[in-house]
């Protein structure tokens, strides 16, 4: 059987303003039962990537998989489609389903470069959605009633400034609720800004006779620029999926007042030593660089192999440490061949890193500010690129052009070089 305490110091690692009472007495009554927790936590496959942001969910499931806890993932395959409307001032454009189903792939795949797919109960809530019956609708939709749906305060919003409300919309948080229900989860987790749906799981739970889940919410990840919580589209991220190097130099860029933030939400260290990590920053005992590099190592580790670590660090070392050392940055190679004195589109190549999964998030990054050239904020959608010219997008990506002829293209690109045509 697993260890309440240590259960529930995992529970709260990074947390706050959750009910410890109703968590320990949730995990004394699983206990009493001799079975482990069975922790909900769903995703909606609405774009195709992970970054940390979403991870921190992940990582303390995991954590909590290794004290001998079952996780629960739900792929909203269904409810994916709708979108939630969490904080949004107006109706979503709704995803087909192969969109849904091409994304929800991509998330399998980095989902178990985090969890121990033998200990994890994966769902995806098609599989009840689409076989509901429209008496069971009904049922479903008389749980809840509109009043309770307007205190929801992006719904409330909207309905105050006359703006559309769908049905659908308000299926959302209900048909995500009915999850909890399906899954008979004892806890789920939400980010702080899903609370309203995740206490609709647990109402409805109690409508269908059920002991009602206990919820535990998740701050919010900031991004590595300090400011906004970590997204894409803000260029503030570190994905999942990207490279030891890319990775190691972004979690550098971290501000210190975040360093045990990230230790909490985006490592496995263990809440007592990231306790002792603070108290050596606090006391000025420690430079904040040399932890930031642990907690580089740390997050770097999860989703490397000790040999990418080891390269990520000596490039760092390179670029920061060693004055005088050649820096490795990627290049992409532009055929001479092409260059007519035209101006070229910026948006295209970069797009030809293969970065960036479409077009149009590499043109709402221009359009922010984090499109550099030469080190200058770059706002035009054509340039005319020179030999050696720099090109710098967001935090930590950074390319330099190189002009070659096209029957030496070839010869000259390495795994990293990638021919930019017009």
């Amino acid at each position: 059987m697993f260890n309440i305490e240590e259960t529930l110091k995992f529970l709260l690692k990074g947390t706050s303003e959750n009910d410890e009472q109703a968590l320990r007495e949730k995990l004394t009554e699983v206990y009493n039962q001799g079975r482990s927790l069975r922790i909900k936590f769903g995703m909606d496959p609405s774009a195709p990537d992970i970054h940390l942001g979403h991870a921190v969910a992940l990582r303390k499931l995991k954590q909590l998989q290794d004290l001998g806890h079952t996780a629960v993932i739900i792929i909203g395959d269904f409810t994916g489609a709708i979108g939630d409307p969490s904080g949004k001032s107006k109706t979503r454009n709704q995803l087909s389903k192969e969109q849904v189903e091409e994304n929800a792939k991509t998330y399998l795949d980095q989902i178990f470069k985090i969890l121990d797919k033998d200990k994890t109960e994966l769902h995806r809530n098609s599989d009840w959605f689409e076989n509901m019956t429209f008496p069971q609708v009904i049922e479903l939709s008389s749980k809840v009633t509109v009043a309770r749906m307007l205190d929801r305060d992006d719904f409330n919003n909207r309905y105050n400034n006359h703006k559309p409300i769908g049905i659908h919309e308000f299926f959302y948080p209900l048909m995500q609720a009915y999850d909890s229900v399906m899954v008979k989860s004892d806890i789920e987790l939400g980010g702080t800004d899903q609370t309203f749906n995740v206490m609709m799981g647990r109402n409805i739970q109690k409508d269908y006779n059920m002991t009602p889940q206990v919820p535990l919410f998740i701050p919010l990840l900031v991004g590595i620029d300090g400011k906004e919580k970590m997204s894409k589209s803000l260029g503030n991220y570190i994905g999942v999926d990207e490279d030891a190097k890319d990775m190691y130099v972004k979690v550098m860029q971290i501000p210190d007042d975040l360093i045990i933030t990230y230790f909490e939400l985006a490592t496995d260290v263990h809440p007592d030593k990231i306790a002792k990590i603070k108290t050596l920053l606090d006391n000025k005992e420690v430079n904040p660089r040399d932890i930031k590099m642990l907690l580089a190592r740390d997050i770097i580790k999860l989703y490397h192999t000790e040999e990418e670590l080891k390269k990520a660090e000596e490039n760092f070392q390179a670029i920061y440490q060693k004055k005088g050392n050649k820096i490795e940055v990627p290049t992409i190679t532009i055929d001479t061949d092409l260059l007519n004195g035209d101006s070229y589109s910026i948006i295209d190549c970069i797009y030809s890193t293969g970065i960036y999964k479409s077009k149009s998030e590499i043109r709402r990054l221009l359009q922010q500010g984090a499109v550099k050239v030469n080190g200058q904020k770059f706002f035009e959608l054509n340039f005319e690129p020179t030999d050696e010219m720099e090109i710098g997008i967001g935090k930590g990506k950074l390319f330099k052009i190189q002009l070659a002829n096209v029957q030496n293209i070839e010869e000259q690109q390495s795994a990293k070089t990638r021919t930019y045509r017009r």
